[in-house]
């Protein structure tokens, strides 16, 4: 993929996120863009980097863990979020690497962050709303009392909620997930929500989403 190509997708992306904050009656600057860059080499991330965006996220800490130091000191530092599921061997490395952890999927996950931790880190709870077995997560029965338990933990600072909606072909099907997890997020006063990708954000927009993770959108099929 030419920089030129990943320049007019971003372009493309950037358009839809604002028209679908038009439409819901949203400032386009209250939602981040976190280009996601599984199996995306260090140049097309830093051609990304030089084209405004600033939040990356990757699914799996070995694969981040060996390419972001080949980036070299961009400026301003990028904010690297991990987006995937936290092995709990991996913890200790994914703390070293990431700024933000999307991916607290349980209360086993929570307290080992907050014993590996040297400080505070922003975390998102994942919640798993329509209870997809193959997939992570709280269960929306499950969080009120996680959230009271993980909010206790000194170095875990919650800033919201994220989710993966089920694969639909036809995103209008996502919307009653967003919304049930805006509505989640606005009980527990948070600021972040993060939920849709690239077949579905303009819905998740739509819906409150302050965070969408895009990577095919920008990037084009990856293997």
């Amino acid at each position: 993929m030419a920089t030129l190509e990943i320049e007019s997708n971003l372009e493309k992306v950037r358009l839809r996120i604002t028209r679908a904050c038009e439409r819901a009656g949203r400032n386009p600057a209250g939602v981040i863009l976190v280009a996601v860059t599984k199996n995306v080499t260090a140049e097309y991330i830093e051609t990304a980097f030089k084209l405004g965006i600033r939040h990356f996220g990757e699914n799996r800490v070995q694969e981040a863990r060996h390419k972001i130091p080949l980036l070299g000191p961009l400026q301003p530092e990028p904010v690297w979020h991990m987006i995937g599921h936290l092995q709990s061997n991996k913890v200790k490395t994914a703390l070293e690497i990431f700024d933000v952890i999307q991916s607290v999927d349980s209360l086993a996950l929570a307290n080992i962050i907050n014993k590996k931790a040297t400080g505070k880190i922003p975390v998102l709870l994942e919640i798993n709303i329509a209870g997809e077995p193959a997939k992570y997560g709280f269960s929306p029965e499950e969080i009120v009392p996680a959230f009271e338990q993980i909010s206790q933990l000194p170095n875990l600072d919650i800033k919201g909620l994220m989710t993966v909606a089920p694969a639909v072909s036809n995103p209008e099907d996502a919307r009653p997930i967003f919304r049930r997890l805006k509505l989640m997020a606005d009980a527990f006063h948070l600021e972040h929500i993060s939920m849709g990708m690239s077949d579905d954000f303009e819905v998740a927009v739509e819906e409150g989403a302050t965070m969408v993770r895009i990577g095919r959108a920008i990037f084009g099929e990856r293997s």
